[in-house]
């Protein structure tokens, strides 16, 4: 497998005793290198940035749901001798880090979702798959800059004006439409597993973060907070794709997390 990978030099992860890697996962149409604003201000920090399945240097790699998506993550893991470890993940890659944390890896030693959803009620998620079919099949048929300049008008995005969503769609002309919408049916949020009761449950250090005006993520992180008072809640005063917007106050945001998840794996 390859994949992106910044920070200082790996070296084997034997047990819990050496410090802990962050492994970080983006979101739907970026890559590896969406995280470098935030690597590059956690130089003491050992961080491994993957591209997704279908994404990056990854584009041909195809996974079909959830759980082979977690079974490529435990390969990359294995891969670089990775026994414990942190993880982080923003939008998709929070669904998928979220998937991969419930099904409880004897090394993962904390959990940070970025803006991430933690699934639907039965009764939403036949709309959901459709919803999605109709975007990967859109990605898979019409020119790429024709289906950004929509994607990014959704809701979600609500914060970016004009000139932010032009910079938004250049970036992300790189992507294969045929990868982005097998990896959008495969890990359509319709298809994904309710896990709030997984996290109501769990023993597991979880801290959502959530920007201020990204109001439908927001919402879901405080309903979660507040039902799981064990789940930390971090905000910022931002939209949806907060590292990438605010890589100063989210690289000081993880630096403090990391410490503190440390402390915690050392006790």
């Amino acid at each position: 497998m390859i994949s992106r990978r910044w920070g200082p030099p790996s070296v084997a992860n034997k047990g819990c005793h050496a410090p802990l890697p962050l492994v970080l996962l983006h979101g739907l149409l970026g890559d590896g290198g969406d995280w470098q604003p935030v690597i590059d201000r956690l130089p003491a920090i050992h961080c491994i940035a993957l591209d997704l399945p279908g994404h990056g240097q990854h584009s041909a790699l195809n996974v079909s749901d959830f759980e082979q998506s977690h079974q490529w993550l435990v390969a990359e893991l294995a891969s670089r001798n990775i026994e414990c470890y942190l993880l982080a993940g923003y939008s998709l890659g929070g669904r998928l880090a979220l998937y991969h944390a419930s099904r409880e890896p004897a090394g993962l030693r904390g959990l940070l979702l970025e803006n991430c959803h933690p699934g639907l009620p039965d009764n939403e998620r036949a709309a959901r798959i459709q919803h999605d079919e109709q975007w990967a099949r859109r990605f898979e048929q019409e020119p790429l800059a024709d289906v950004l300049a929509d994607w990014y008008r959704q809701g979600v995005f609500a914060d970016l004006d004009d000139a932010a969503r032009a910079r938004q769609i250049a970036r992300r002309l790189g992507n294969d439409g045929q990868g982005i919408a097998t990896m959008l049916r495969a890990t359509s949020l319709g298809k994904q597993p309710d896990l709030a009761p997984w996290l109501m449950a769990s023993q597991l250090p979880v801290t959502y973060v959530s920007g201020k005006r990204d109001h439908k993520f927001h919402q879901l992180a405080c309903q979660l907070a507040n039902q799981n008072r064990r789940i930390n809640h971090l905000v910022l005063d931002g939209g949806h794709n907060l590292h990438a917007h605010q890589p100063d106050n989210f690289a000081r945001l993880l630096a403090e997390w990391v410490n503190q998840q440390e402390e915690t794996s050392h006790d």
